[in-house]
């Protein structure tokens, strides 16, 4: 060895210090409940225990969340002074992130709009800030769908209720009228009748009736039809005692015979036969509605359930649409038809469904 060689010392050696694992389960828990709580958006009751998940797997200091109005809901010491609050109107007027650890505000875009805010206070890291914010923005993402879907579900009932032929009702009420002097006890049942009817078809429902409320329906209606039909219309309705008590979205099987006796069995100058039956397959709740009236092409049929029929024919789609909605893709209508061969609609549930409950 030289002079100028310095000898080699030996590196020393830093303590080993062993990270606490990261249980994935349970950051995975925390990410589900956090998407559970804003599923009313920024100013629903869950919006604390959101910012409370959030805090926790960021490790922050303090998280808030802000809603348009800049109201602001924090889990962890609120900073000092009002910096957040000049920050939290910076992001509100260029809808871009604002300031810097240990203190950023982040705009949450939801469909290309601003939404509200989330705040962190604290040495978090860039990364894990965008993966927070993208958490936060997929659940309000999913609380306006939802919201969405709510609503269109309600308006596709105003358009079935919409749907009622103003034709049927004078007909009907025609034929009540006619019944007054030669059979006044036939006119007073026709008469319950169709305050039974307009009762369960316009009147505010919940989302969820019954197999047997549905049938009711069904019958009550059935019974006038045949008042204004006579002899062109005969019907069988059979359902098993089983099914009765299953909970089902309301308003899906009346629009189904209506169809049936409106578009088949009515068009034909010898009238026909339309069958409604309830049974249990299984776990499934399966309810046929056929009739031997005029039919349709099959073509015809797919653009009616896939809403591109003639206007004012919303029936079949937005049953589909709502049972589908309800139950999943696997669940709605299958129609079977053929011009003269008449109509074939078979409904199919699941006996028991989550969130499916009748109030």
């Amino acid at each position: 060895m030289s002079e100028d060689d310095e000898p080699v010392r030996p590196r020393a050696r830093l303590p080993f210090v062993r990270r606490p694992p990261v249980d994935p389960a349970a950051v995975l828990a925390v990410a589900r409940r956090v998407t559970e709580d804003l599923a009313e958006g920024l100013t629903g009751a869950g919006v604390a225990s959101a910012a409370r998940g959030l805090r926790g797997l960021l490790g922050a200091d303090a998280v808030g969340l802000a809603d348009l109005s800049g109201r602001s809901t924090w889990a962890g010491p609120v900073p000092g002074g009002t910096r957040w609050a000049a920050l939290v109107d910076e992001v509100m007027h260029s809808e871009a992130r604002a300031g810097r650890p240990p203190l950023v505000v982040l705009p949450l875009h939801v469909h290309d709009e601003l939404a509200g805010t989330l705040l962190i206070a604290g040495k978090v890291p860039a990364r894990a800030t965008r993966e927070a914010t993208e958490v936060v923005v997929a659940a309000l993402s999913r609380a306006r769908l939802e919201a969405s879907a709510e609503h269109a579900a309600r308006a596709e009932l105003r358009a079935l209720r919409a749907e009622i032929s103003p034709h049927f009702v004078y007909n009907a009420l025609t034929v009540i009228a006619a019944l007054v002097h030669s059979d006044p006890e036939r006119s007073h049942e026709l008469m319950l009748d169709f305050a039974d009817y307009n009762r369960y078809s316009l009147a505010r429902h919940g989302e969820y009736t019954t197999v047997a409320e549905e049938f009711h329906a069904i019958e009550t209606y059935l019974a006038l039809q045949r008042a204004v039909l006579g002899e062109r219309l005969r019907v069988q309705v059979r359902v098993a005692p089983e099914v009765l008590a299953v909970a089902i979205p309301y308003l899906v099987l009346q629009p189904l015979v209506e169809n049936a006796v409106r578009h088949g069995v009515e068009p034909r100058a010898t009238g026909g036969l339309v069958q409604v039956r309830g049974e249990a397959e299984g776990g499934d709740c399966v309810i046929t509605v056929d009739d031997d009236g005029v039919g349709m092409a099959p073509a015809h049929a797919e653009a009616i359930l896939a809403g591109r029929g003639p206007e004012g024919s919303v029936g079949l789609s937005n049953v589909d649409r709502r049972l589908r909605t309800v139950y999943g893709s696997w669940y709605g209508l299958v129609v079977e038809t053929e011009r003269d061969a008449g109509t074939k609609v078979v409904v199919r549930m699941p006996m028991f469904a989550p969130g499916v409950v009748v109030p």
